[in-house]
Order: structure tokens, then C-alpha cells, then sequence
């Protein structure tokens, strides 16, 4: 047994140790090889960024065997004069001798109407002319995570990001009406608790987005604060993105509050203790979207490093595009053990009936983790609120753990009978 938890150990020291010690910087170029028909290795310098201006003048560089990962930024037009750009764009990569590559490495005849444009995926500059034969396969020591961000529904996608809100709420409303069954709560309480919860997340997100990091959209798309739209640049659709979790944890407490001494007439601690179960859940799959959209990435990792995943799709306020901590995943990871943990506690303990004690613990775990895993990740717009070199979502963590602290203290006050634990 002894053996088996020093294994354990080292391990976990082993990761800790890459985890902090691989960080590296670039100029946003990172190695790789294309192995073409199995017999040929064709060494290039990979290159990818979402800003039309860093694209355009990277046409110009001339750098040997240098190969160009397009995202859909760079292809696809929301507008005539969006398209007239890129068509500029391309145009220099043509004149530079680049040749025009599909996403299987196959070549693409030039022609810069938009449909044909929607065919790219890779530019590459080298004297080796690719064929529509040839067999190619790009080798590199990190991973690439360039997925499609959504499944096609006609003239409309489906974003993975707002599936995974759909899972989040879907699976918590099962999970809910399951704890409901347990404690023996009227079913007709689950309605309005998913209502509310729906509200306040969503919107609490969005506001707390706004005000701790883009603040200065409510005078420059104040219509895109409250609606997934903007209307820099023309009317386009958005989708809903940019959302704190510190905002919505906010709206959260005081929509329960309401749902509490209103709806329901409980304790709102006994309604925290279980909807932090729910929220943990819900925080995972909001963070497998964040990993699916290539936002809330990490910093620079050294390419060796086996958490080294380059995301092409990436904004560009994150800087170059080089391999990166996949730092959604690790908050994913530790999310869905914190529900793990809670739903462990719930179902096998008596620490349901000491009313606030789950809450406390959700809250000490939950920021805590998103605390630590801020080191590994990029800034989220302007960081605005610093402190002793933490971060605003370290700043901001900070008086939530500190209050799970309190809650779990005050809770012995708040103890039930198991008898009375029940509707």
C-alpha cells in the first residue's frame, strides 16, 4: 500500500514540476514536419493567428518551408468589405509563391471567390510542389486542436459551446429533480429553481464579463452586452460569449436567495448545498465549450511537453499562436471531481442535514481551483483589478474561498434533524 501511494506521489509531483517549468516564449513560429507518401519528411515552421493584419504582412517574410494553418477568421467574410480583405490577403500569399493546400493537404485551385475560400485550410511556402496524389500528414511533437466549433444545421450552426450549456442545464435539471425525490420536495419547487437559475447564470455571466474585463463595451456596443449580437462592423450575429463565472455566482446568490424565501420558505443553505452539486457539474461542461471555442487559453508551453496543444482558432488578445496549456481542460477536470466529491458527500454522509457545510466546501474548491489554474492562464481582456502579481480572477476568487471558510463554520448553527431534513 505504501508503494502504491509513493507511486502516487511522485506522479503528482512529476506533473506539478511540467506544469511549472515548461513555460517558454516564441516569436510564433513552432516546428513541425510534414511526412509526405511515408517517404519524404518535409521539416517547415508552422504559423497560424486569427489578426488579418499579422496574416498579411506574414505573406511577405519569405520563410523557407513555412506552413500557414488557417482558422475561420481568416476565410470567411461577414461582409463585402470583409471579403474584399481577405481576397487582398490571399492574393499577396499567391504572389509569394505560396501554394494553396485543403484540409486533407491537397491542392486548391487559387481562385478567390468565397466558396472556393471556404476550401483552404493550409498555405504553404516551399519548393516542394504538393500533388493531388500525394499522401501528407503534418507531424509535431504537441498536439493541434482545430476542431469545427459547431455541427451544421442548414443555413445555421449549432455551436459546441452553447451544446454544453444545453448539457449543463439539461443534466442539472436530472440531477435536481433526483435530489428533490430524495429529500422528499414537491416536484412543483423544480420549475421556478431552473427558471431562476437559468436567469441568473446567463445573465449574471454576461454582466460580470462586461464589468470586470470589457467594461468599455457599454459605451462602445452597449447592444451586445445584453444580446448575442454586435454591431461593430455592421449587424452580425455572435452567439453568446464572454461570460465570468465570478458574475454569475453573484446573480446566483441572490436569484436563490429569492427562490428561497419565496418559493420554496427553506433555509437558503440547504437550497446552496445543492445547487453547488449541480453548478460543478455545469462548470465542466461550460469549460469542454471554453476548450471547443480555443478560448481561455493557457501560456506559452514548451512544444515538448505532453499538455502542449496549439489552438489556430485562438483570438488574437492572447498573442502568438504557439503550443499553450490547455487550461480549460484543467479547470474541466477539476470541476467535475468537485462534483464528484459533492455528490459522494450528499449521498453518504449526514453533511446534507448541516445546512451551508456543502456550500462552504463547494466554495473553497471550486475557486481554489480556478485560483491556481489562473497561473497557467492567458490575461481574459483588461486586468484591470491586480493585485501582489495576481490576476482579476484571482483577485476575485480570493473573498469567495474566504466566505466557503465562514459558511462551513457557521454551519454547525444550522444543523437539522434528519427527520426535519425532509419536505
Amino acid at each position: 500500500m505504501n508503494n502504491i501511494f509513493l507511486r502516487f506521489y511522485l506522479i503528482l509531483f512529476a506533473v506539478i514540476f511540467q506544469l511549472f517549468s515548461s513555460q517558454t516564449s516564441s516569436i510564433g513560429l513552432s516546428d513541425g514536419t510534414l511526412k509526405i507518401n511515408n517517404q519524404e519528411d518535409l521539416a517547415v515552421k508552422i504559423f497560424a493567428t486569427q489578426s488579418s493584419n499579422e496574416l498579411y504582412q506574414q505573406a511577405s517574410k519569405n520563410i523557407p518551408n513555412e506552413l500557414i494553418i488557417l482558422n475561420e477568421d481568416n476565410v470567411k467574410a461577414e461582409s463585402a468589405e470583409h471579403l474584399a480583405s481577405i481576397q487582398n490577403i490571399l492574393e499577396t500569399f499567391k504572389t509569394n509563391k505560396f501554394q494553396f493546400l485543403d484540409k486533407n493537404f491537397k491542392p486548391v485551385e487559387s481562385v478567390f471567390e468565397q466558396k472556393n475560400i471556404e476550401n483552404f485550410k493550409y498555405l504553404l511556402k516551399s519548393d516542394k510542389i504538393l500533388k493531388s496524389t500525394d499522401n501528407t500528414e503534418l507531424e509535431t511533437q504537441f498536439k493541434i486542436w482545430d476542431p469545427m466549433k459547431g455541427i451544421p444545421l442548414g443555413p445555421v450552426m449549432l455551436h459546441f459551446y452553447s451544446l454544453m450549456f444545453i448539457f449543463a442545464f439539461g443534466l442539472g435539471y436530472v440531477i435536481m429533480a433526483k435530489i428533490f425525490k430524495i429529500d422528499g420536495v414537491d416536484e412543483k419547487f423544480l420549475e421556478p429553481l431552473f427558471t431562476w437559475t437559468l436567469i441568473g447564470t446567463i445573465l449574471g455571466a454576461r454582466l460580470g464579463h462586461v464589468i470586470f474585463y470589457q467594461p468599455e463595451l457599454f459605451k462602445e456596443d452597449f447592444f451586445s452586452v445584453f444580446l448575442p449580437i454586435s454591431t461593430k462592423g455592421g449587424l452580425h450575429f455572435t452567439g453568446f460569449s464572454g461570460l465570468a463565472s465570478h458574475g454569475a455566482t453573484i446573480a446566483l446568490i441572490f436569484t436563490t436567495l429569492y427562490y428561497s424565501f419565496k418559493i420554496i420558505k427553506k433555509n437558503p443553505f440547504w437550497v446552496y448545498d445543492r445547487i453547488g452539486i449541480v453548478v460543478a457539474l455545469g462548470g465542466a461542461f461550460v469549460r469542454m465549450g471554453n476548450f471547443f471555442n480555443s478560448e481561455i487559453i493557457g501560456k506559452p508551453v514548451d512544444p515538448s511537453s505532453p499538455f502542449a496543444i496549439l489552438f489556430p482558432q485562438q483570438s488574437s488578445e492572447y498573442g502568438v499562436t504557439i503550443p499553450r496549456y490547455p487550461s480549460q481542460l484543467f479547470e474541466a477536470v477539476g470541476y467535475f471531481c468537485l462534483f464528484v466529491l459533492l455528490w459522494f458527500l450528499y449521498r453518504k454522509t449526514d453533511k446534507k442535514y448541516q445546512q451551508g457545510w456543502l456550500f462552504g466546501l463547494f466554495f473553497i474548491i471550486l475557486w481554489a481551483v480556478r485560483f491556481f489554474v489562473e497561473f497557467l492562464k492567458e490575461p481574459q481582456g483588461d486586468e484591470f483589478i491586480q493585485f501582489a502579481g495576481l490576476n482579476t480572477g484571482q483577485v476575485l476568487s480570493i473573498p469567495f474561498m474566504i466566505a466557503g471558510f465562514l459558511i462551513m463554520i457557521y454551519s454547525k448553527k444550522f444543523k437539522l434533524p434528519k427527520e426535519e431534513a425532509v419536505a
